[in-house]
């Protein structure tokens, strides 16, 4: 038995379209259609289909919140969207919402027929124009994660020479340990405590146990 399939879409004409396209398909069974949110609900409540080709811009409410109520009726269910839609907004919300794929109505009939055969398998498949976005996003909050990991605009040398101060060495031992000058280190210091807004060695121990840099 092929992979069941429910096409959500308000347009008749792109479900006829879709049919057409997928009916010759050996491995492909088209089970129902529906054309508002509604619709898909009941008919994944009584299909089970496998996968559901879903339109994000139905007439009665988003396919996006289709998808999540059929994610959490139907969780082993699949959605993949097929949408006009292939800005940033609609790519998040629509994978937040559960969706395992993603293709925008341009796309040629193989990119579609790959999406619903990866989705069947239960994997992810995103266009990759779209796919690009994702790499883009998680780049660039691994960057923000780093950066809120870093320690409050401080080079990495001067991190080091914060650890050593606030386990208490002074700057000949620092010196010795980093392998840089006592000058150096002096510098270090006080750029530290200017960067930080720290008056004393009792602050900045303190700043130190705060950020979990040394424990009390």
């Amino acid at each position: 038995m092929g992979t069941r399939l429910l096409l959500v879409d308000d347009h008749a004409v792109v479900r006829t379209g879709l049919r057409m396209l997928l009916e010759g398909e050996a491995d492909m069974e088209i089970v129902g259609e529906a054309g508002t949110g509604a619709e898909a609900l009941t008919a994944v409540e009584a299909l089970r289909p496998d996968v559901v080709l879903m339109d994000i811009g139905l007439p009665d409410q988003s396919g996006i919140d289709a998808t999540r109520a059929i994610k959490r009726l139907v969780p082993a269910t699949a959605v993949v969207a097929l949408t006009i839609h292939e800005d940033e907004e609609y790519f998040f919300r629509m994978l937040e919402a559960g969706a395992t794929g993603y293709v925008p109505k341009r796309a040629a009939p193989e990119e579609l027929l790959t999406a619903i055969r990866t989705a069947a398998l239960g994997e992810v498949y995103l266009y990759p124009s779209l796919a690009r976005l994702l790499v883009s996003d998680y780049l660039e909050q691994d960057q923000q994660v780093r950066a809120a990991h870093a320690v409050d605009g401080l080079s990495a040398r001067e991190q080091e020479v914060l650890v050593h101060l606030a386990d208490g060495a002074g700057n000949a031992v620092i010196a010795e340990t980093l392998g840089i000058s006592p000058k150096t280190v002096a510098r270090h210091r006080e750029n530290i405590m200017h960067k930080l807004g720290l008056h004393s060695r009792t602050e900045l121990v303190k700043y130190a146990i705060r950020k979990g840099i040394i424990r009390p």
